[in-house]
């Protein structure tokens, strides 16, 4: 609280936002120390109400199933608040850029690439998280080859970062006319997005620019400019693109921020290996190596890090992920 009152006496010096980058981002922190006091309040509060209910219930005034319920509650509220302690690195209050491409088997992994992706944007708007196309390429019959989006939202990428990696998808396939079954892969990257709060240099002189015009669903240009952008960091390697924006230059603005990102989780994979000391213990992203399956004609999806499942297979493509991001924080916390 103190921290807090600090900060905001600093909001108000009239010369606050002189510097907006500075500004912006005490503001981002005085509403981060804010949530984490209301998460801390509201778990005061139900532990207050269990207390009081149980008193009643000694007395008459209430029954033994309403103080069960206000325990559950009270139970509930601070298993979100352990969850949320996860999230203690600086990087897990960045947004998020997610990454999805098709693996091997045409038509149906191209699908199952959509299904994914319909799936992580129907998660974010159930959190109210703003969701924003970065690229997109579609299957040649339908689904998409490869898409990148970028998720804005508190704890956007600590909520996802557990989604690294190859997904599972056995089903009966639409796409095939014998009615097999069929199993397909998809890759999923995350990545942190960086934002003022993180100095990320890079010299103008280590990039290579290229253009190109930006399509829509169905090959379609969406524009007959090349207002697309790819740029290549030489000193690293890494390739972003971005043609999320009409005008080139907003576009050129957008693929520096994504490569930014891009280098500052590479230091961050540098400083976990450093900390870790055990190469085997990092998922890799290979074809063989899947963090969860996803089995529709069974009703199962089961993350094979954390052992967590469900049979409600239809909620989870709906959006409906907290389980599995919960169970693998506190799995990697334990």
């Amino acid at each position: 609280m103190i921290e807090i009152e600090e900060k905001e006496q600093l909001s108000l010096d009239p010369g606050f936002w002189n510097g907006p980058q500075r500004a912006e981002s005490i503001l981002k922190e005085i509403k981060s120390h804010k949530k984490w006091v209301a998460q801390y309040l509201e778990v005061a509060r139900h532990v207050d109400d269990v207390e009081g209910f149980f008193e009643f219930q000694k007395e008459g005034m209430v029954s033994e199933t309403e103080v069960d319920e206000k325990f559950g509650e009270a139970v509930l509220a601070v298993e979100n608040l352990e969850f949320h302690s996860t999230l203690n690195q600086r990087e897990d209050e960045l947004n998020v850029t997610l990454e999805i491409n098709a693996g091997a088997g045409g038509t149906e992994a191209c699908d199952w690439a959509e299904m994914l992706l319909r799936m992580y944007m129907m998660w974010a708007d159930r959190n109210g998280f703003k969701v924003s196309e970065i690229n997109r390429q579609d299957g040649d019959v339908a689904g998409i080859k490869s898409a990148e989006i970028e998720i804005e939202g508190d704890f956007a990428y600590g909520m996802l970062k557990g989604e690294n990696g190859v997904h599972r998808l056995v089903r009966v396939s639409p796409y095939n006319s014998q009615g097999k079954r069929m199993t397909s892969f998809a890759s999923v990257f995350v990545h942190p997005s960086v934002d003022d709060r993180i100095e990320i240099d890079v010299n103008p002189a280590d990039l290579e620019w290229d253009t190109f015009r930006a399509s829509g669903a169905g090959g379609q240009h969406v524009n007959k400019t090349e207002s697309a952008v790819r740029v290549r960091h030489l000193p690293s390697g890494i390739v972003v693109e971005c043609q999320q924006e009409r005008s080139q230059h907003q576009n050129r603005d957008k693929a520096i921020q994504m490569l930014k990102s891009r280098l500052f989780e590479r230091e961050l994979e540098r400083q976990r290996a450093e900390r870790e000391k055990v190469e085997s213990s990092k998922m890799k992203n290979e074809w063989g190596s899947q963090i969860r399956s996803y089995v529709l004609d069974d009703r199962r999806v089961k993350d094979h890090r954390t052992g967590f499942q469900t049979s409600q297979t239809d909620a989870v493509l709906d959006g409906d992920l907290d389980g599995f991001l919960k169970a693998f924080l506190m799995h990697r916390e334990e």
